[in-house]
Parts: C-alpha cells; sequence; structure tokens
C-alpha cells in the first residue's frame, strides 16, 4: 500500500503510518526488565475478576481506547468502532488474566535477550524494519535500528505520556510472544496414537447389508402430544451444562421512525436544483466544489468498467461539460458533471521514485532531486539503486514480506491513485518515462505495461445528504412521547399499541438476551444509553423513549434472567421439539409392541414399506443422521438378526434385521502417513481462532461489573 493510494482513503492510511512511525522513535530500555501491565487490581478500581484475579479499570479502559483507534485507523465508523471497542477490549483482558495463569503454572517467560530478538531480529515489527534499511543490503539493519532507539530514549525531550504509550506497545509484543509460546506448546504436544488410527481404520472398513421398517415422527401430529414442565425440569436436572445463562433481559418495543421524510428527500433535490446552472456554466469546477464542501474531487480518469453509480450510463451519455442530475444515489442526491471522456488502459504496471515535499524541502529543492534522478537514469544509472536510495514511498517494500520490490506497482486500476499519477499511467503508452507532481511530492515514473483498454471519465459530483428535518424529529418523538405516557406496563402497552399504533403501519418487536455491559439493545440497536435504562428498570416498567439510530424507541421490560440455570419457561422453546420427539417414540414403540420380525412390524405400522440397503458404513452416505442405526446395524452381535428392540432415531423409529457384516477397503495411505495428517490436523485447530483461549474461557468463573461503570 503506497502513501500515494487511493485519495479518499489517505488519511486513514495516513494515521495508521503515523502511528507506525510514531511507535519506533522511543523504546523503553528499562522494558525488558518489566513483566507488563498486571492485569489485578481491587476496590473501586475492579470492574470485574476471572478466577478471583480483579480486572482493573485504568487497564481495561487503556485497552478500550487502543481498540476505538485501531479500529477508526482501519476506516471503522466512528460509532461502530466506540461500540465494539468495549466488548474486544473486555476479551482481551479476560485472555491476557487466562493466559497468565497458565503461563505462571508452566513457568513460561519472554527473557531480555528474547525480547531484544522480537525488536531486532529478523522478525522484527514492520515499522521498525521500514525506519532501518541498510541501501547496500535492502536488509533490515537491527544493530543500526538498536544504537539509533537507545540514544532517542537518553533524550530529555522524550515526553512521559509518549514513554507510556510506547510501553504500552512493547507489552503488546511481549504478550503475542507468549501467547505464540503457549499456543504451540500445546499444538506441538499433539498426537494421534497408532492404535486408535488402526482402530478408526478397522471401524471405517465395516460395512453392513440391511432391511428395515421406519415410521416418522412426524406421523403424530404435535398438538396431540404435550411436553410437562416436569419433564422439562428433569432434562435440566440432567443437563445442567446445557442450560447455564447470563444475567440478561428482554424487552418489547415500538419504534417511530425520524428518518427522512419524502419532503426531506424534496427540499434535498430542491437544494441541488437551485445550484445545477452553476454547476453547468462554471469555469472553475475545483473553487465551485470547495464552496459546496466537497474537499474530495477525484482529478483523474477512471475507467468506465469500475465505476459503480447507479446512474452512470446516463451521465456517461452527456456532452463533456454537463450535468446531470439530482440522482439518488444511495442516501443521498447527487449532481454529476461530466468534465472529460478519453481511451485509459484497464490495469497498469509502472514503477517509480517519489521525492517528498515536506517540512524540510520545498517545492523546488523536490523538483532539483527528482530532475538529478531522472538524467541519472537516463544516462544509464540503475533504478533499484536509486530508488533504494531516494524513493521516500513505503510502498517500495513488499507489505508481506517487508522486501525492497524495486518501487513496482502492479496490475493496479484507474480510481486508486491520486489524479495525476494516476492519468500519466494509464493515458501514456508503454515506455513512457516521466516527472509527475503531485500533492505528495515528485513521482519519477516508468510505465512498463497495460493490459486492456476502454473509455475512461473524469467525473465532479456533488452530493448532499438526505437528513431528517426538525419537523419530521418532532413528529417521531411527539408519537413516541404519547405512546410511552399511556402505557403503564405490559398489558396497557400491548393493547395500547393493538388499537392505535398497529392500524397505522406501526411494528412492534421484541429485543432478547440483553447483557448488562451490553453496548446493543438487541434488534433495538445499539444504545448504551437504552441499555441502562432497561437495567435500571422492573420488569413490567414502560420507558421513556430514546432516540436510537433515526428511530424514537419505546419500550417495556418483559423479562428479568438472573445469572444461573435457566428457567423450564426459557429452556421450552429449545427442548420441546426434541422432548415431544421422544414421547412419540414411546408411542410409537407401544403400537410396534415386540419386535419379532420386520413383516410384522410393518403391518402394525400400517403397511409400511420393507426397504434395503447394502452399504452402510461410518461416514457413509446411507442413513448418515441416524448414528443409532448404524451402530446397530455393524454391531457382530446383530448379525443375521432382527435387532430385537425398536431403535429410537433422529427423524423417527427403525426396526432393523442385519443381513449381512462385511469389510470394504479403507483410506489409502500408511498408518504413518495417516497419523501425521491427523496430528497436523489437530494443531492446526488448537492454533486456530485462538482455541486453547476458548477453552479456558469456558472453564473460568467470569465476573462482569462493567454495567455499573460504563
Amino acid at each position: 500500500m503506497s502513501i500515494i493510494q487511493d485519495i479518499r482513503d489517505k488519511y486513514a492510511r495516513l494515521t495508521v503510518i503515523l502511528i507506525a512511525l510514531a511507535l519506533i522513535g522511543f523504546i523503553l530500555t528499562d522494558y525488558f526488565q518489566s513483566q507488563g501491565r498486571s492485569g489485578g487490581g481491587g476496590g473501586s478500581k475492579s470492574i470485574g475478576s476471572v478466577n478471583g484475579q480483579g480486572i482493573n479499570y485504568d487497564d481495561y479502559m487503556n485497552s478500550v481506547e487502543a481498540a476505538k483507534q485501531n479500529m477508526r485507523a482501519q476506516g471503522y465508523p466512528a460509532e461502530a468502532a466506540d461500540m465494539q471497542a468495549y466488548d474486544q477490549a473486555w476479551n482481551q483482558e479476560i485472555g491476557k488474566l487466562l493466559l497468565q495463569e497458565e503461563l505462571d503454572n508452566l513457568g513460561i517467560t519472554v527473557g531480555k535477550k528474547e525480547m531484544g530478538d522480537i525488536l531486532y531480529g529478523p522478525n522484527a515489527p514492520d515499522d521498525l524494519k521500514r525506519q532501518f534499511i541498510d541501501s547496500a543490503t535492502g536488509q533490515y539493519d537491527g544493530a543500526k535500528a538498536k544504537l539509533a532507539i537507545d540514544n532517542m530514549l537518553k533524550s530529555k525531550q522524550t515526553p512521559a505520556e509518549q514513554k507510556a504509550q510506547f510501553n504500552n506497545y512493547f507489552a503488546s509484543l511481549r504478550q503475542q510472544r507468549l501467547q505464540d509460546k503457549y499456543i504451540s506448546l500445546l499444538a506441538n504436544t499433539s498426537n494421534q496414537p497408532r492404535w486408535i488410527v488402526e482402530k478408526q481404520n478397522a471401524e471405517a472398513s465395516q460395512m453392513a447389508k440391511v432391511s428395515y421398517v421406519t415410521e416418522t415422527y412426524a406421523s403424530i401430529s404435535d398438538s396431540s402430544v404435550k411436553v410437562e414442565d416436569k419433564m422439562i425440569a428433569d432434562y435440566i436436572s440432567k443437563h445442567k451444562d446445557m442450560f447455564k445463562q447470563q444475567e440478561s433481559r428482554s424487552i418489547s418495543y415500538v419504534s417511530f421512525s425520524a428518518a427522512p421524510s419524502k419532503s426531506d428527500s424534496a427540499d434535498v433535490v430542491n437544494k441541488l436544483a437551485m445550484i445545477k446552472a452553476e454547476f453547468d456554466t462554471t469555469k472553475d469546477v475545483k473553487m465551485f466544489l470547495l464552496k459546496q464542501g466537497v474537499s474530495n474531487y477525484y482529478d483523474g480518469y477512471v475507467s468506465g468498467k469500475i465505476i459503480q453509480i447507479g446512474a452512470k450510463d446516463s451521465i456517461f451519455r452527456i456532452p463533456v461539460g454537463s450535468v446531470y442530475g439530482p440522482y439518488l444515489d444511495g442516501g443521498s442526491f447527487s449532481l454529476a458533471r461530466l468534465e472529460g471522456v478519453r481511451t485509459v488502459a484497464d490495469t497498469a504496471k509502472v514503477r517509480h521514485i517519489l521525492i517528498n515535499i515536506n517540512g524540510t524541502r520545498d517545492s523546488a529543492t523536490a523538483r532539483t532531486l527528482a530532475d538529478s534522478i531522472r538524467s541519472a537514469i537516463a544516462g544509464g544509472a540503475n533504478f533499484d539503486t536509486l530508488c533504494m536510495k531516494y524513493s521516500e514511498d513505503p510502498g517500495k517494500f513488499d507489505q508481506n514480506t517487508q522486501q525492497f520490490n524495486g518501487g513496482v506497482y502492479d496490475n493496479f486500476t484507474t480510481g486508486r491513485m491520486v489524479g495525476p499519477f494516476n492519468d500519466y499511467c494509464f493515458t501514456n503508452p508503454v515506455g513512457s518515462k516521466g516527472l509527475v507532481k503531485t500533492e505528495f511530492g515528485y513521482h519519477y515514473i516508468e510505465i512498463m505495461s497495460q493490459k486492456g483498454s476502454g473509455p475512461g471519465y473524469k467525473i465532479a459530483y456533488v452530493s448532499k445528504e438526505i437528513v431528517a428535518s426538525k419537523e419530521t424529529d418532532k413528529k417521531a418523538q411527539e408519537n413516541a412521547m404519547k405512546f410511552a405516557s399511556e402505557a403503564k406496563d405490559i398489558k396497557s402497552f400491548d393493547a395500547i399499541y393493538e388499537k392505535e399504533w398497529k392500524p397505522k403501519g406501526f411494528n412492534k418487536a421484541v429485543a432478547t438476551d440483553i447483557a448488562p455491559a451490553s453496548f446493543s439493545a438487541g434488534t433495538a440497536g445499539y444504545s448504551r444509553s437504552l441499555v441502562r435504562a432497561i437495567y435500571n428498570a422492573k420488569v413490567g416498567e414502560v420507558l421513556q423513549p430514546e432516540l436510537v439510530n433515526n428511530n424514537w424507541v419505546v419500550a417495556v421490560v418483559t423479562e428479568a434472567q438472573a445469572e444461573g440455570t435457566m428457567s423450564v419457561a426459557k429452556a421450552r422453546m429449545y427442548v420441546e421439539g426434541m422432548l415431544k420427539n421422544k414421547k412419540k417414540a414411546e408411542m410409537l414403540k407401544q403400537k410396534i409392541g415386540k419386535v419379532t420380525k420386520l413383516e410384522d412390524a410393518a403391518a402394525k405400522l400400517g403397511g409400511k414399506t420393507i426397504t434395503t440397503a447394502d452399504s452402510v458404513k461410518i461416514g457413509g452416505t446411507v442413513l448418515t443422521f441416524e448414528p443409532k442405526v448404524i451402530g446397530a446395524a455393524l454391531n457382530p452381535a446383530n448379525k443375521g438378526k432382527v435387532v430385537p428392540e425398536v431403535l429410537e432415531g433422529t427423524g423417527g423409529v427403525y426396526v432393523l434385521r442385519v443381513d449381512s457384516v462385511g469389510t470394504t477397503s479403507v483410506t489409502a495411505g500408511d498408518i504413518a502417513s495417516q497419523r501425521k495428517a491427523k496430528e497436523l490436523q489437530q494443531r492446526q485447530f488448537i492454533q486456530s481462532q485462538n482455541n486453547p483461549l476458548g477453552v479456558l474461557r469456558a472453564a473460568a468463573t467470569i465476573k462482569d461489573k462493567r454495567s455499573k461503570r460504563i
């Protein structure tokens, strides 16, 4: 990724680069003696605990801020980043405590030398690598990096706040190394004993021929089978781990939309119509756009093949210099002025050298240096040598390997680089070499190859978002206030909705399993304020309207679940169908009676057909979803017999006769190669998505008290 990357993304990218460059400015020498931040904390500073170990409020909030900045730098919308950061940071703090507990028990640490290798070895962080490249070899110079960093650390000009920030950065490097060690330890202990592989092969080789009669559970109507509360309670008692629940609440709610109305949309169209004539006749498009608040005009040609605007065909047909619109484009109305049309390549491959214009180098100085480089290359100087020494584009290093790539950009499309750079690459023939000035500086560019061609368009846009007027918002709020003032409890909430608001087209919805510290009120939307209100209310209480996104939400608390075991009423929705099938199975067993012959069972079930299957095996395609039937078929004790009991399957009951049992060939490959493949599969599973930490978390006792502080 280059600093001349897509102009629409450049500021987010620049933020990432600046953060990365700042991080290498200072490294705390005494950090190597540090054991990292404590995850502990007690008293008023504790907002939760993991296995009795407190989670410190300040540590947590620092992690929240870091998560916010990271997600915003990646392009997440600010609101979404802020909401998700709290849960992301919480999970990180839990993970650190769980991991540290294991590391302490195992004696796993990261020593001073190892930390030095992380920073200055061949696998150092990318930001360090980019700044300390040996110009002769093109490789990272760790010794040079350490010397420069140590010298900077001695400077009294280093702000304490920056030191703390960088200490946290390197603590994260240390934490990642510890986690990698722990997961690698578990992954590398994976073992597949020979006897297990042999047993699995033997089982997989078995194949039976069976005849059977079956009746589905659907043959008995659900309405004729009742599952009593006691039956559900007994099931919960025997499977308590399946019915653990966290504290949560549920609501019913009605949303009153404050989204833009038709009149709001018409107002935007009228405003654009008023400026259309000026847009059509202006001689200075850039100045006109700035007056309209448009600061990201892309002054370059873009291939018509990659323009995604719905109205593009209409825009392409207007004369150059003309304006099309207003037209609807997502949540905005827009005007488009066609500035130019010319043939452009579909993709290009170029190499270039960038001479920045910055605080220490003015435009004239940069141009002189760029001219010198152009003359040197024309005189036979080596491009790669000059690129390595002078180019100030981070893109001269491969993003993944950080190896020098000669300043090459391969197979990129129009619209991805700033306008002047873009136009030179796509409108000049292969072999062209020249200087181009952009907002970043002077670029010496050589066009190496191009593919395809077609019409390219330069288009200027003015867009105005469709926003709700004060009148629209006021009307929605008044409706919500009226409903909230009339509804006093769940019963009146439902009655008033059915009588007054449902006929007007408003919808009632439910949101369940809302956690105390959540920022999401389920389907009602993201709103920490609404979640707080839900937990400050009693069951049956109607809440005052809350603005969530573009809706005024009126909610009533319908359920409050305490942490512990799920209630019978709650569990019913999860197990009632399965328990009904169990009762249906008993009814069908009674109907069949004692099992002697398939023909008798078929007759008792109303003349069912006897079915034959001759390839029943583990992992086969016959009776795949009926493991009990497959198990009975492959049981040597049943060979040549009718199984003396009715089998309860997942979809119905079965009466089974095992006609024969034999063997077939299994997966090709010797035992050694099979063991190796299975062990590799186990390692990949352990390493995927931090699997061990997930297991540790499931077994941990975690207390979340964030709702009292956030």
